[in-house]
């Protein structure tokens, strides 16, 4: 028998009553990251942390320059410069070889500095910084989808516009940011924000989220690396 082909930007395989529980117990993306961040000591603590970053170092500050360069466009436009932006810089890698861990959450940071993360590593770094560049958190989601064309479990970004909108689909595996209507090769399990759970069908959240260990240890981690940031 073949191979079964790698899905990349998978999520780990996980089951169901596992993961519904994980969202019971909460996954709280309400960060309010609008305090300025400080790169040169971003940088500065890096180096302490991680030692020499090499090409890292170059991601990082391109990564400033993103933010810096993209603070009055458009939305639809900060959307597209964010999502190009670390689906370039960025590898697929899963966390067993990346992190000799099976499920392990990097902070944006973390993933630039090894230029390589799996598909919640690209979505959480979209989400950190279109919520730095002024994006509510109420309008951006953090989507399980089931790829149809692998069988396999995988992490996006949406967006919506308004709360009744079709959703824009940022993807590691499809560059193009396309409707949901036009990703047939996704299909939605739930989404997750700050203001709850989301379940496919509906508009408003259908339960209140909790503060979850490995979301909190995300923005530890963060604060740790000289990042202003905040939940609401």
């Amino acid at each position: 028998m073949p191979p079964r082909p790698r899905l990349q930007g998978r999520a780990p395989r996980r089951p169901a009553a596992w993961l519904a529980l994980g969202l019971l117990l909460g996954l709280l993306l309400g960060v309010a990251a609008r305090a300025n961040w400080d790169f040169a000591l971003v940088i500065q603590t890096a180096e302490k942390r991680y030692g020499t970053l090499s090409v890292g170092k170059g991601r990082i500050e391109a990564w400033d320059e993103l933010i810096q360069s993209s603070a009055k466009l458009p939305e639809r436009e900060k959307l597209a410069v964010v999502n190009r932006f670390f689906n370039r810089q960025f590898r697929f890698t899963d966390d067993i070889r990346n992190w000799r861990q099976d499920d392990y959450w990097a902070t944006p940071l973390e993933a630039l500095i090894k230029g390589a993360g799996d598909c919640e590593d690209y979505s959480i770094a979209k989400y950190f910084t279109l919520r730095r560049l002024g994006i509510p958190s109420e309008k951006l989601r953090i989507t399980y989808v089931k790829a149809l064309q692998y069988n396999q479990a995988h992490m996006v970004l949406t967006y919506y516009a308004s709360p009744s909108a079709e959703p824009l689909v940022l993807d590691n595996l499809v560059g193009e940011i396309r409707p949901a209507s036009q990703r047939q090769d996704l299909l939605p399990v739930y989404a997750f924000n700050a203001e709850g759970l989301y379940l496919p069908g509906t508009t408003g959240k259908k339960s209140d989220s909790k503060k979850l260990s490995r979301w909190q240890d995300l923005l530890k981690k963060m604060r740790a690396e000289g990042f202003a940031i905040g939940e609401g």
